[in-house]
């Protein structure tokens, strides 16, 4: 009974963003998919509650390069990247930000979470130029099956499955798996699987 629910609250969501679907397609064709998806996640971004998540994975479903139908993301957050893909049971809290990021199955972001594509989204190479004329480089980063990001974390590489990483932490090089990491930049406290304290 309750999958039967939840697969009509998640017609019925479709049918409410269509409007917005029909609004993005359109755009794409003028600004592109990244441009356009950050608009649109902008105007999704400001539903509150349980609406606001079905409306959020309707329509991300549609519009990224996966959405599991059992992803969770809530109010405030907004994606950048057309690529960006998040698997089963992901949950995605208020207020993040999203760049070409891949999120595993059951990892979990606390709210204000940022994952730009990578270190170098901008080039800074060039002092002439002014740094939002030079060509920056983005790349896939991916949160690992089962891993906690804290609150107001940045994750600029990639985290290891069933990692931790510390509330506002800035994560500037891979973190591997079953680790505890926090700081500025995140350094490995312990692995979580022996309880080893690195020094």
């Amino acid at each position: 009974m309750r999958d039967a629910a939840k697969a009509i609250l998640h017609g019925l969501a479709t049918i409410v963003v269509l409007p917005a679907l029909i609004s993005y397609a359109l755009k794409r064709l003028v600004i592109g998919p990244d441009r356009a998806l950050e608009g649109s996640t902008q105007a999704l971004a400001v539903v509150p509650g349980l609406l606001g998540v079905y409306l959020r994975r309707a329509f991300l479903a549609r519009t990224i390069a996966y959405c599991d139908r059992s992803a969770s993301v809530h109010f405030g957050t907004i994606f950048s990247q057309a690529g960006a893909r998040l698997d089963a049971n992901v949950y995605v809290g208020p207020n993040c930000h999203l760049g070409l990021v891949h999120i595993e199955r059951d990892a979990l972001l606390a709210s204000g979470v940022h994952v730009p594509s990578g270190s170098d989204t901008h080039g800074t190479g060039d002092v002439d130029r002014p740094i939002r004329e030079q060509e920056g480089r983005r790349r896939l980063v991916r949160v690992g099956e089962g891993a906690w990001i804290g609150s107001a974390a940045i994750v600029m590489a990639d985290v290891g499955r069933h990692s931790v990483i510390g509330a506002g932490s800035v994560v500037t090089k891979p973190i591997p798996d079953f680790s505890v990491a926090a700081g500025v930049p995140a350094k490995v406290l312990q692995s979580r699987q022996s309880g080893t304290i690195d020094t």
